[in-house]
């Protein structure tokens, strides 16, 4: 039963930090990637599509992202995607394909960048913890119904802190790592 509980904790708290490293790619470091723009979507045909399902996305250097649309007639619904997702720049088109020019970062803009990394991993703590407290609950409604022993509760609480110490642990690294990435210029 308490392995159980143990395997659904890292389980879903690795999960947590997944989804935290999926949200650090939609930030913008020293030189620009195509991440940037997954999360546009695109209106084709009606439907609401991945900007990477309508045309080719490439990042031709540190600076320039470049979108070939797989057919002409979508340059313009491509154009309008980007303008409202607001990623900071304007596009660029010229009748074939369309460009994304991102200037150089300030230092501001890189301090603001770290703050909302900040807050990502900050929102991934929380989460965490909250996958602590319902695991905690699991363990005191098991010692509750007289499944396991105070003694045992008290290691399962334990253990469970241990597991969330670690997982809050890779976080923070993850995080120092990404402030770096940031900041260098």
């Amino acid at each position: 039963m308490l392995n159980e509980i143990y395997d659904d904790t890292k389980e879903t708290m690795q999960k947590s930090i997944t989804s935290l490293k999926r949200d650090y790619s939609t930030l913008r470091t020293g030189s620009v990637t195509t991440t940037i723009v997954d999360h546009i979507k695109v209106d084709y045909y009606g439907t609401p599509t991945a900007l990477n399902q309508v045309g080719n996305v490439i990042a031709s250097d540190a600076t320039t992202i470049s979108i070939t649309p797989w057919e002409k007639t979508m340059l313009q619904p491509i154009e309008k995607a980007i303008q409202n997702a607001n990623i900071g720049v304007n596009p660029n088109n010229d009748g074939d394909f369309i460009k994304l020019f991102f200037p150089p970062m300030t230092a501001d803009q890189r301090k603001e960048i770290v703050k909302s990394a900040k807050s990502m991993t900050d929102n991934a703590k929380i989460a965490l913890r909250g996958i602590r407290k319902n695991a905690n609950d699991d363990i005191k409604a098991l010692e509750k119904d007289k499944d396991i022993s105070e003694d045992d509760a008290k290691r399962a609480f334990d253990e469970i802190q241990k597991i969330t110490d670690k997982s809050v642990a890779e976080c923070d690294s993850i995080f120092a790592s990404k402030e770096k990435d940031i900041l260098k210029v």
